[in-house]
């Protein structure tokens, strides 16, 4: 990385009180686990990374996991190790997951003390059933004491995500999910369509027909009434699942879909840092064994250039509404993108699925229900008209 350039943080705490039966990150239930260890090379590594690549830290987000399920001595040595650590560093954001039935005034003192102003909350659903199907760990009377109590804290930047197409889940309880949430007031929402990820609970249970998935007209009707009804209530949609009041976007968030640098520090953790991808060792015996050696904790990584570069590009930039920037997007790869995506750039244009300016290539509203198909065209376009661009 060039001296002093911007990045973000991600630091991922992978302890769960459960596992939910949806989720595919990296994830163990905290059980009778040892933290401190944890807690203690976490820190560690995030105070390497950030020295080796010189990088001035503009965005931080704690996720996991659940970062809030830590026992309080170790939350709060990470939060304290974390200030530290960030001391000198001009942040515009810092960010906690939280889970509902996990947030407490004793950890939010920790959280403000540290510089925290935003929290990011799991709530999915307002129904007892619908959160169950998802195997969650609270209710819905939490969502809103939770909201309360850290607002009482004095963090007002908040969002709350919710998910849509679960199983047994109707129009009119996703509109009560929906409508429930906004008279919260939060500034930012993220809408998520369920996905059945390969090795979860949830594809089994999928599998052996012991629930039945969502319709997928249904599922689209959710995401329509989503749009509508957020955008109704003065938050505005800047990315395929995220809403947002004025001036509340996540600015973490846009630094990886805008392909920024970012440091990732954690197990199972990634980065993107001065064009190398990297990932951490899964497994926390693994990745606190390398840490305490001094060995470095990514067991991968990759220099990103050319058509690769470029493929990301299109899979995250175009799931912005601002689109792909094109002459960054060519300044960075040196492939022209109108050249690259020529196959089927006038396919999505005559069918209004895609816009085109002198500045931006980004999809329609219409073009955003079929987001999937065309990212996955593009991308093979630019492997059929630029192999060699490496």
């Amino acid at each position: 990385m060039s001296a002093m350039a911007d990045c973000g943080l991600y630091v991922h705490v992978p302890f769960c009180d459960t596992k939910c039966g949806y989720c595919d990150f990296y994830s163990v239930a905290l059980e009778n686990r040892a933290t401190a260890s944890l807690v203690e090379c976490l820190l560690a590594e995030t105070r390497g990374r950030i020295a080796r690549s010189d990088a001035t830290v503009r965005t931080v987000f704690v996720g996991g996991g659940t970062p809030t399920v830590l026992p309080q001595p170790e939350f709060a040595a990470l939060f304290e190790g974390l200030r530290d650590a960030l001391a000198g560093h001009p942040l515009e954001e810092f960010t906690v997951e939280a889970n509902p039935a996990t947030v407490d005034g004793s950890k939010l003192d920790i959280l403000t003390e540290a510089g925290v102003d935003r929290i990011s909350m799991g709530a999915q659903s307002w129904h007892a059933s619908e959160l169950e199907t998802l195997e969650r760990i609270h209710d819905p009377g939490d969502i809103e004491r939770g909201v309360t109590l850290i607002r009482s804290h004095g963090i007002n930047r908040l969002n709350l995500d919710l998910i849509f197409g679960i199983p047994g889940q109707s129009a009119d309880t996703w509109a009560e999910s929906l409508n429930r949430t906004l008279a919260l007031g939060v500034d930012h929402l993220s809408c998520y369509g369920l996905t059945y990820e390969p090795g979860t609970r949830l594809t089994a249970h999928r599998d052996a027909r012991k629930i039945t998935p969502c319709d997928e007209g249904l599922e689209t009707e959710m995401y329509l009434f989503a749009i509508e009804r957020l955008v109704g209530a003065g938050l505005t949609q800047y990315e395929i699942s995220a809403f947002a009041k004025a001036g509340q976007r996540c600015r973490h968030n846009l630094v990886y879909w805008r392909n920024e640098s970012y440091i990732g520090v954690g197990p199972s953790a990634g980065g993107f840092v001065d064009g190398l991808r990297y990932k951490n060792i899964s497994g926390v015996n693994l990745y606190t064994q390398r840490i305490v050696a001094g060995e470095d904790a990514a067991c991968e990584s990759e220099r990103i250039t050319g058509v690769v570069l470029a493929g990301e590009i299109i899979m995250m930039q175009l799931r912005m509404n601002e689109g792909i920037d094109l002459d960054g997007f060519q300044r960075r790869t040196e492939i022209n993108p109108l050249v690259a995506l020529q196959p089927s750039l006038e396919r999505y244009r005559n069918a209004r699925l895609i816009e085109l300016t002198d500045r931006a290539l980004s999809l329609t509203p219409e073009g955003r229900l079929v987001a999937d198909t065309i990212i996955a065209d593009f991308y093979s376009d630019l492997f059929v008209t630029s192999p060699n661009s490496v």
